[in-house]
Order: structure tokens, then sequence, then C-alpha cells
């Protein structure tokens, strides 16, 4: 079943690179934007339970979704980019076991533990 989940994650991973290829933007602006959505892990600075909420803020896929459609619906290219950096990005994260976090710490994802505490 998990090899299964993965797959679909690269599924939806490969629908938001083919949607961001219709853009009017450079394919080395994806390089440059894919990881940015990791910045939110500076929430962490105000303990778990801000982080955890900013993490997932920026790393829910209906959050992305709504951005990407925002753009849709108001016809700017960069809305519609930015929610597909975020889709794709969570698509990424799953697809390698990260998950959205738990108030009790980093660590601790809906797909279970991560890190150090994962492997024990």
């Amino acid at each position: 079943m998990i090899k299964l989940l993965k797959l679909e994650e690269l599924a939806m991973f490969a629908l938001s690179i083919s949607l961001i290829a219709r853009l009017p933007y450079a394919w080395y602006w994806w390089l440059v934007w894919i990881l940015a959505p990791d910045l939110s892990m500076i929430a962490y600075l105000g303990g778990n339970k801000i982080g955890a909420i900013g993490y997932n803020i920026v790393h829910h896929k209906g959050v992305a979704i709504v951005v990407y459609l925002a753009g849709l619906y108001t016809r700017h290219p960069a809305v519609e980019y930015a929610g597909l950096i975020l889709f794709g990005h969570s698509c990424m994260d799953r697809g390698m076991g990260y998950g959205l976090k738990y108030f009790s710490g980093f660590g601790d994802t809906h797909l279970g533990k991560i890190g150090k505490a994962g492997q024990a």
C-alpha cells in the first residue's frame, strides 16, 4: 500500500510540473522555488505548536489548490505558479514520507515518525 501511495504522490507531482510548464516562466525558476515552502520551518522558532501550524498551512494541498484556483480566476500566472509550487512541493514531501506535523514535535507527522525517532 505504501508503494501505491508513493506512486500517487509521484503522479500528482508530475501533474504540478506539467501545469507549471504551461505558464510563461523559464524552467529554471522551478529549481529556484520548489524548496521555498520549507522556509516555513522557521515557524518552529516559536515552538512546536506555532511551528506545526506554520508548516502545515504551507504544506497543505488544499491551501495549494485554493492558491492555484485564485490565480486561474484572477488570471495572475504568478499566483497560479505559487499554488503549483506549493502543491508540487507537498506531493514531493509526502512521496518521501514527510507529512503534516503534530504539535508534539517536528518528527511526529500524520505519516508516522521521521528522523531519529522514526528509525528507532
